[in-house]
């Protein structure tokens, strides 16, 4: 790979109906090499970097930390720059193509050629605001905000792009952000109505969802210092901010501010500071962990704000974003476990989350992987058993599938009664599909002493009990 001739990324496969978006083992890898390329260059070659950065995007479209390090290096080079002139002309011409493949449906090809519009023209709201609905169609929820953030930002009293991350900040829980978003647009002809209405239903909702918020560190929401120092009157924000901007590896004072942006402004500006201060203190070890933490925290959280939607107003949409944020929630858990996984490679608690964040994905390749590694832990040698023939039944290798749920049986003790009845169940059911007769008696049997009502467990003992008089008539 040289400095003139980046690597190409052809635009990934799309993700199934459902389903998060998978990236192979060697794609990742590639991508962490022009992703490292990108950095090392990005202060001597800036167009070099962002060659680099968007190839990693168009190869990993979900991918936070691929995103925001290619609007940091295009926010490097147009700084100073104004809104429009000519690039803002051809990109007008080029949203006509986005608008053709999002009636099309192609939502990867439109972040294709959205990211190619975006080299020349960063600040194109309209472009952004359509890239970040193909992420949402594309159950990109990590991507999402950062494409409306950047809209925001370019054009911050425009109404479509308020109403847009209004909404999204709604369903994430984020009111104030949300009614801040309608108040900027209030006074446009036309919206004042609707924006006070709307504000109006935004404050009932935040009040109905108190005591389900986030906190900063320790799970506890931090003081609201608005009066800032003793020695000044300015906003804690502002005070911090200076003093991040004189040392911007000071994690102390990274920790607070980011604290406090959580709660008074929204999430990703929060990891946005978190990220800055990780780069500037040369990837320290604490900053990323605690970064880590959040962003499960958050995850985990968005997660709550939307079973509660569900709960008092069960529509599709309602279902369709729960869906989307559990998929990335699992996303997030494979990434942070992977990273602890490589950081502490004796550690099979990390790789054992992983793995289970792999089978709940369906990258039932990469979680065998990781649940052999684990296999050879003895304390928990039953439970991997189990989730490792789940997986090879997934990909059809019954034999194998069959053999590690034997395992699984003979490992479980009392003290894991589910899993061991689980395993007997998949034990017998396999068995059954194997036209293993004995074997299925056998399992199912066992599970019925235990618990004769678990599932199906009766109805099929019956079926073995005819397939057996069967055979018996044969014989005779």
């Amino acid at each position: 790979m040289t400095e003139s001739t980046p690597p190409s990324a052809e635009p990934p496969a799309p993700p199934a109906s459902g389903r998060p978006f998978v990236v192979s083992e060697g794609e990742r890898k590639r991508l962490q090499k022009c992703f490292l390329a990108g950095e090392q260059k990005a202060a001597a070659n800036i167009d070099y970097a962002i060659e680099m950065f968007a190839t990693c995007v168009l190869g990993d479209p979900a991918s936070p930390l691929y995103l925001q390090s290619f609007f940091a290096v295009l926010k490097k080079k147009f700084a100073g720059k104004k809104a429009g002139g000519l690039s803002a002309l051809f990109s007008a011409g080029g949203r006509g193509g986005l608008k053709k493949l999002a009636a099309a449906g192609q939502w990867l090809e439109l972040l294709r050629k959205g990211v190619d519009l975006l080299k020349s023209s960063p600040h194109d709201h309209a472009t952004l605001l359509a890239m970040a609905n193909a992420c949402r169609q594309l159950h990109f929820q990590e991507t999402q905000p950062i494409y409306l953030r950047a809209a925001l930002d370019a054009a911050p009293a425009d109404a479509e792009v308020n109403r847009v991350c209004a909404e999204y900040l709604e369903t994430r829980g984020e009111y104030d952000q949300a009614i801040a978003c309608w108040r900027r647009i209030a006074s446009i002809k036309g919206l004042a109505e609707e924006a006070e209405r709307t504000i109006t239903k935004l404050q009932v909702d935040k009040t109905l969802s108190k005591g389900s918020g986030l906190g900063g560190r320790g799970g506890a929401k931090p003081e609201a210092k608005t009066a800032g120092d003793a020695s000044s009157d300015r906003p804690r924000t502002a005070v911090l901010r200076d003093l991040l901007a004189k040392d911007p590896a000071n994690i102390e004072v990274a920790l607070e501010l980011a604290d406090l942006l959580e709660k008074e402004e929204t999430i990703d500006v929060a990891e946005q500071v978190l990220r800055q201060t990780l780069a500037a203190s040369g990837n320290d070890l604490k900053v990323r962990e605690h970064l880590e933490d959040r962003q499960l925290r958050w995850a985990r959280h968005r997660v709550h704000v939307a079973e509660k939607q569900v709960e008092s107003d069960d529509t599709p949409q309602h279902r369709q974003t729960l869906e989307q944020l559990r998929a990335a929630q699992n996303r997030q858990e494979i990434e942070v476990y992977r990273s602890r996984s490589e950081r502490y490679p004796e550690n099979m608690t990390w790789r054992f989350e992983l793995a289970l964040r792999l089978k709940a994905e369906g990258n039932y390749d990469a979680a065998i992987k990781e649940f052999q590694a684990v296999l050879q832990d003895d304390r928990r040698k039953g439970a991997v058993a189990l989730e490792l023939g789940e997986c090879f039944q997934k990909i059809k290798q019954y034999q194998l599938a069959f053999q590690s749920y034997q395992t699984a049986v003979d490992a479980l003790t009392e003290r894991e009664a589910e899993l061991r009845k689980r395993a007997l169940y998949r034990a017998g059911v396999l068995a059954m599909g194997l036209k293993d007769v004995d074997s299925a008696q056998k399992h199912l049997s066992a599970l019925a002493v235990i618990d004769f009502g678990y599932r199906d467990v009766a109805d099929r003992l019956d079926k073995l009990k005819t397939v057996k008089h069967k055979e018996a008539d044969e014989a005779d």
